[in-house]
This record gives structure tokens, sequence and C-alpha cells, in this order.
């Protein structure tokens, strides 16, 4: 579960009031929005962020006040396609994306990729965090991380291993354990996380680390066990799975996800403004609070877009160097 500092939604909302500023929109008078706001996914629909974001988007409209927020979700490239289109779009705030840290990773394994995550957007707000959990098929031979990295070493080559596409919070949780390992697996990156588990049921593929939201619903199910999560500290609903860093004896291993809403580079300063202010009004709904939580995605928003830039800064170097470390700069 992230550690890190939570946004106080008291300590917004009291100032707010004694500034006499609404939480609702960017302000009386205001003309945005003034028609439906599109707002990007870059996962696959059925999926763990696809599923929370369409319970947050009737609650962010709500907050704005005049609109509608309609989810659309744009599939390719581990996130990549999405991102691309957003960027390239007029910054009127019509037009967002549920930006993640894995664009920080895909910018640092191909710096061609055709967006940048700190220039080409205007940051609004840091959402949540999630971990990721190491699973395999809920009747597979290997019951602990270790069991598994034994049978990679007993036999190179003949495990695989499934991600939502090259870059993805999946793709890097993977390739930071086969560095720490060092164990030869074959990666099969598919179009979107909902992937994952059909290959692992099928025997496609042998174990993944679909994040936290998208994992824990197939574990309640039962289709996959879980061996290890990515997160700091061991997460709440499963108590008695062990992190990677307790079974690898490494804080490197340490590799939370995170989601934020961008709009694209230029938007106007008020209307990042109006969206923060909204998403802080729409977050504070404690039955979506628990809805994210509960599935394994820990809301944390920024203090200010400026906030959740500065955050950006910081992983933008802590991933990098991640990625230059794991050998996946120039990955295909």
């Amino acid at each position: 579960m992230p550690t890190r500092r939570q946004f106080n939604l008291g300590a917004l909302s009291l100032g707010a009031a004694c500034l006499g500023l609404p939480l609702r929109a960017f302000g009386q008078g205001s003309d945005y929005p003034s028609r439906p706001i599109r707002l990007i996914v870059p996962y696959a629909a059925g999926g763990g962020p696809d599923v929370l974001t369409r319970k947050m988007a009737p609650r962010l409209a709500e907050a704005l006040g005049k609109s509608n927020v309609v989810v659309d979700n744009v599939v390719g490239a581990g996130g990549i396609v999405a991102a691309q289109l957003v960027a390239r779009k007029p910054p009127d705030g019509y037009t967002l994306l549920l930006g993640a840290s894995t664009h920080i990773v895909q910018r640092a394994m191909d710096p061609g990729v055709g967006f940048d995550p700190m220039k080409d957007f205007a940051h609004v707000t840091r959402t949540a965090f999630s971990p990721s959990i190491l699973v395999v098929k809920a009747d597979s031979p290997y019951k602990t991380a270790e069991d598994l990295v034994a049978a990679a070493k007993r036999e190179p080559g003949k495990l695989n291993y499934a991600s939502g596409g090259v870059g993805s919070a999946a793709h890097l949780c993977a390739a930071a354990m086969v560095l720490r390992a060092k164990i030869d697996v074959v990666h099969v990156p598919y179009k979107g996380s909902v992937e994952i588990v059909p290959s692992i049921i099928s025997g496609a593929t042998q174990f993944a680390f679909p994040i936290a939201s998208t994992a824990i619903p197939q574990i309640q199910a039962g289709t996959v066990r879980p061996l290890a999560v990515s997160s700091a500290r061991r997460m709440p609903s499963l108590p008695d799975v062990p992190t990677l860093a307790e079974v690898f004896k490494t804080r490197d291993l340490e590799l939370d996800s995170w989601f934020g809403l961008w709009a694209p580079a230029g938007t106007p300063a008020k209307i990042v403004d109006a969206l923060f202010r909204a998403t802080v009004d729409t977050y504070a709904d404690v039955t979506l609070r628990a809805d994210s939580e509960t599935l394994g995605a820990f809301v944390a928003l920024s203090e200010s877009p400026s906030d959740f830039t500065r955050f950006m800064e910081a992983e933008t170097v802590k991933l990098g160097n991640i990625v230059k470390g794991a050998g996946l700069v120039g990955y295909k």
C-alpha cells in the first residue's frame, strides 16, 4: 500500500470556502464546460482502470456542473496511441487523458515515441496509486515466487509472461523481477491488460503482473493465484501475500503504478484549475473512494496541478533509472 502523503480534502474545502471559491466549477459565469468532455482511457474496456474511470466520470461531470464526461477507450501500443492522440488535440479542456506512470516509462524506453509526458500535457492531478500483483493460474504448480523463479532457472526460455503491452506496468514489473532474479523468460505483449488473465488461463503464458485493480477481481473469482505484490507494504486485502521487496530483499522492486488527469499542453490555467477543483470534489465521494481502494487503487490526489507536475518530474528521474537499469532502452 502506498506510503506517500495523501491530499487533505478537508483542508482544501475549508480553504476554498474561506476564499469564496466554489469547488464544483471554475467559477460563477464560466463558459467551461459548454459541451461534453471526452476522457480518453488507454486501457481496454472491462479492465480495472476502465471500470474505475467509468465510475468516476459521472461524478466528475456533476462536479463540473454543466456537461457530460464521455469515457472513450483508445487502446494500442501500451497506451502510446492514446497519448499521441490527446497531445495533438486543441488545448481547450474538452479532451482529457487518463495519464499514467507507464507513459513516462514508454518515453524513457523510446525518446522518439511521439509524445513527451512533461512538455505535451497540462497536468491536472494525480488520482491514485496501484501496485501490480504477480499472478499465476489458480492450479499452477507454483505456490510462491521462489517456486516460479526456480522453475525458470531449471528450464531457461520455457516460461512466458504476459503484459498489456511494451512499457506497461505489467511489463516493467516483470522485467525488473527478471533482471533481479537473473532468469531467462519470454515476454508476450498483448494489446491490453484485459488479455493477461485469459492468456494465463489458456496456458499461453505462465505468469504476469497485472495492476491490482485488474488482478483483484480475478483473484477473488479464483481464476488466478497471487504470489507477490509490488507495493512497499503488503496490501490489506491480501495480507498473506508478500511484497517483491520481501522476496528478493531489495527496495528496487517497490513499483507502484499511478494515474492522473492530463490535458493537452497550452490548456488555459483557469480550465486546468476548474478540472482540478472538480476532481477534488469528485473524490470527496466516500463510495467512490471505497470502490477504488477495494480494487487496489489507492486514492492520492495532488495538492495542486503544479504539485502534480513536480511529482511527475521526480517520477521521470526514478522510472528512467529503472528502465536503464533493466536494460529496456530501445526495447521492442
